[in-house]
């Protein structure tokens, strides 16, 4: 919540409701997928799957 707040809400003052809705969910798609994590030895959660797929198949 802390990451969201710093980097996105914080970041941004939007004029409508559709302007917030949109960045918001860009920044969370950013974060889910895109973003390294620390838990995941800095790679993105994409990059993780992918792996675990792999390593599945």
């Amino acid at each position: 919540m802390r990451s969201f707040k710093e980097e996105c809400v914080w970041q941004h003052q939007f004029a409508t409701f559709e302007e917030a809705q949109q960045k918001i969910t860009t920044w969370l798609r950013w974060y889910n997928e895109e973003r390294p994590h620390q838990a995941l030895e800095y790679r993105s959660p994409r990059q993780h799957r992918q792996e675990q797929a792999l390593q599945v198949a």
